[in-house]
């Protein structure tokens, strides 16, 4: 197995150092072929080396960048200003080859708008969409769900491309085969949604190559009908931001109900075991590590919110996207199937 390096915005996100040096220990202790960059503050993340990574301390590299990009900072403020930022050197050693992937806890629309410019798209595709993995109620079933907010206002063109990014990354990360594509909508019916959506259902009917099943509704997400779902950005954060919203509403009032007296207490204990493994099952934490699918090289996005167990799972995906080729894999197919399909020449 080839060595992987990964270079980590170490200064992102809510916590940032705090976390991300303990996640990146986390995920090393248990991969021998990685090596981790920590970019940020030199003498802020020396300090948190000595603490934390005492057995793994070999597997890591200090790259030391002068700024940080706030999480509320404008991404063209970041973009122009911020030259020497985390974010911005820790894309750079991808595009350098120096690092296989970039993952990231910062602001979202900065790291976009860097990844873009400093990567560039692949040919054929016009923007990057951000892909993420949600549960479903068949067990060990996730859907992959895109764009989840890069793009607030996308064409019937740009969903058609998203449609063929999410098949390409199902069938060559998820093996699946002929993964089927959902486009999401506020019905079933053919009559039903906004002209931008009634379009991208016409592109995506007449390929015989993309098995599209047609709309699906919002509840269909997590009921596995689909392997990829399709929808423009603004949609889908908020589809993901109310579901995770919902995932912490129904264990809190499952808390709830299990403190009302002590016979309910009592209960809590003889089902614990089945709510650990609930609580488990809806942890936003468990399907951390968001894909920007599109761009020349493989940028992973984390919650800024996430704590070390989290961050080191959106670690895990960009070292599945490293071995599987990704960027390569969606360039060759992507390029050959537009080509058949459109016309489109890349």
């Amino acid at each position: 197995m080839k060595k992987i390096t990964i270079a980590l915005d170490a200064m992102g996100g809510d916590y940032g150092p705090s976390e991300i040096v303990p996640a990146a220990c986390l995920i090393l202790k248990d991969n021998p072929d990685l090596d981790i960059i920590l970019v940020g503050t030199k003498a802020i993340l020396e300090d948190l080396v000595s603490s934390h990574a005492s057995d793994v301390k070999s597997q890591i590299t200090i790259h030391h960048a002068s700024e940080i990009v706030g999480m509320n900072e404008a991404p063209a403020q970041a973009l122009r200003f911020k030259k020497d930022s985390s974010m911005r050197v820790a894309i750079n050693l991808v595009k350098e080859r120096v690092a296989h992937a970039c993952v990231s806890a910062g602001n979202t629309g900065a790291l976009m708008a860097t990844a873009k410019f400093v990567l560039k798209t692949v040919p054929g595709i016009d923007r990057p969409a951000i892909s993420a993995l949600l549960p479903t109620t068949i067990q060990g079933k996730n859907v992959r769900v895109l764009d989840l907010g890069a793009n607030v206002d996308s064409t019937a063109e740009q969903l058609f491309q998203f449609a063929i990014m999410g098949s390409v990354l199902a069938e060559t990360v998820g093996s699946i085969n002929k993964p089927a594509i959902g486009l999401l909508n506020i019905g079933e019916e053919d009559i039903k949604g906004n002209e931008q959506v009634k379009q991208t259902s016409k592109l995506l009917s007449s390929q015989t190559e993309i098995n599209y099943i047609g709309y699906i509704e919002g509840d269909d997400i997590y009921k596995g009908v689909a392997d990829v779902v399709v929808c423009d950005g603004f949609v889908g954060n908020v589809a993901l931001k109310t579901s995770e919203g919902l995932a912490k509403l129904i264990m809190q009032f499952i808390k709830e109900a299990f403190k009302k007296n002590w016979l309910t207490k009592l209960s809590a204990l003889a089902a614990k075991p089945v709510l650990k493994s609930l609580a488990k099952r809806l942890d936003p934490a468990q399907y951390n590590g968001a894909s920007f699918v599109g761009l020349q090289g493989i940028v992973i996005k984390s919650h800024g919110s996430a704590k070390a167990p989290a961050f080191a799972n959106a670690i895990k995906q960009a070292m599945i996207e490293v071995r599987n080729n990704v960027p390569e894999r969606i360039h060759a197919e992507v390029g050959a199937l537009l080509k058949k399909i459109s016309g489109l020449s890349t």
